[in-house]
């Protein structure tokens, strides 16, 4: 594809949540994600490769510090309207993930375990962020992935709050007939106070340390260990 100036200067703005939102669009970089792209019935805008533009031209437009030697400009999806959790189905909350490396690999996680679906509060890190989507090394395209008002989607839920104090996730029963969520909260306050109402069980990944050790783990490691606590049982 011709890389005039005027795709030169979208693509460029797509750097911001605004033009993401304003636009529709957002950014795919690297053969493999772009690959991905493809194969994953995201519609495809514009595809570009290095080969063809030219590295010159590649560098300008790429988002990255490292530019890749493909590029696409990719539709968003629709977001869904009235999402509902659904019964028996395992999820992960992401109450005020700010981390954009945070959230690429939490959906990482999220895809490994085979997740149901992972929902976020609004004011967590737009999981279209250039940063975020290089980090979820393609996971963005297989896992179902909702912003919406936690408040509203939780209650009837077993909802399950990760907490620095609570029951010992490797004790608890973590079991339920109904959805099942396990909530993450923000990297510097953890679960807000609104949220935490939300949760029926606060459980607690305990530390191994001997003496003095961490005071907490990554939100990102946090959620590792939680997920696959549930996926033991």
């Amino acid at each position: 594809m011709t890389l005039s100036t005027a795709n030169m200067k979208l693509i460029r703005s797509l750097k911001d949540k605004k033009f993401r939102d304003e636009l529709g669009l957002f950014v795919v970089e690297g053969e493999k994600l772009v690959e991905e792209a493809v194969q994953s019935g995201f519609k495809i805008e514009q595809l570009y490769r290095s080969d063809e533009i030219g590295e010159a031209a590649m560098e300008r437009i790429s988002l990255l510090n490292s530019p890749s030697t493909a590029l696409a400009v990719v539709r968003k999806p629709q977001e869904t309207a009235g999402f509902r959790l659904k019964q028996g189905a395992l999820y992960i909350a992401l109450d005020a993930i700010r981390d954009p490396g945070n959230l690429g690999t939490i959906l990482r996680i999220a895809d490994w375990f085979g997740i149901d679906g992972v929902i976020a509060s609004r004011d967590t890190v737009d999981v279209y962020n250039p940063k975020v989507v290089q980090s979820t090394m393609g996971a963005i395209f297989r896992v179902d992935f909702h912003y919406c008002n936690l408040a509203e989607v939780l209650p009837g839920a077993e909802v399950f709050g990760t907490f620095l104090s609570g029951e010992d996730i490797y004790k608890a029963d973590l079991q339920s007939s109904g959805p099942r969520v396990i909530v993450i909260g923000n990297e510097s306050n953890g679960i807000s106070p609104e949220i935490g109402k939300c949760c029926t069980r606060k459980i607690t990944i305990p530390s191994f340390a001997k003496g003095k050790g961490s005071e907490s783990l990554n939100a990102a490691v946090a959620t590792a260990v939680a997920v696959s606590a549930f996926k033991h049982r």
